[in-house]
């Protein structure tokens, strides 16, 4: 079969304003708990898309952790490609694709750190090994096998069974200024139903053609 010749049929649900939530944390609250009664695997996966400062974008995912009114959390090496390039343009989009469902999510937004706090709790929540992968790795820099495994033999006896949260790893929170649920359709006449807003006000919806 040729490549172009793949397609997929979407007739599973609809995406109406009349069903739509009043907020799109409500929204994204319905479907991400659909999505676990689903039993879509790893729903909280996500692309994390950021821009180097020359404005090139890279892509990867990664895990959410967390998400109210204040935004979506996830957690990885501040010294890291993706955290130096939002050092440098503090500002990213999300995308939640669950298949089974013919469902994605957009978000986009500003980026922040969560506090200290917030780090050192998820830090201490995690299995022991991943808490020690994160001093292991210098997340992003070049290494063999042969390296990452012996700086875990070494670390794993010197950090012990309660290691701090180490300086360089923690977590970031997106603040979305725009969230876009799309429901796919027959014949492609998907469902795209956006929630926007300008510094903080109230939030405007709309839809977009697909």
């Amino acid at each position: 079969m040729s490549v172009a010749d793949i397609r997929q049929k979407y007739e599973k649900f609809e995406l109406l304003e009349a069903s739509l939530a009043a907020t799109p944390l409500e929204q994204f609250s319905i479907w991400f708990n659909e999505a676990l009664q689903a039993q879509v695997p790893e729903p909280n996966a996500m692309t994390l898309a950021t821009t180097t400062p020359g404005g090139r974008p890279s892509a990867r995912i990664v895990l959410l952790k967390g998400y109210d009114e204040q935004g979506f959390v996830f957690f990885t090496n501040y010294t890291s490609r993706k955290g130096k390039e939002l050092a440098s343009n503090p500002y990213a989009s999300l995308l939640f694709f669950w298949p089974a469902l013919e469902r994605q999510v957009r978000l986009e937004g500003s980026i922040e750190k969560v506090t200290a706090a917030e780090s050192d709790e998820y830090f201490h929540s995690r299995p022991l090994g991943s808490r020690i992968g994160a001093w292991v790795s210098p997340q992003s820099q070049p290494i063999t096998r042969a390296e990452l495994e012996s700086r875990t033999l070494v670390l794993t006896e010197s950090l012990g069974s309660n290691p701090e949260r180490p300086d360089h790893w923690g977590g970031y929170r997106l603040k979305p200024d725009y969230v876009e649920f799309w429901q796919g359709r027959p014949s492609r006449l998907h469902d795209r139903l956006v929630f926007q807003r300008d510094n903080n006000g109230p939030w405007s919806r709309l839809r977009l053609a697909p």
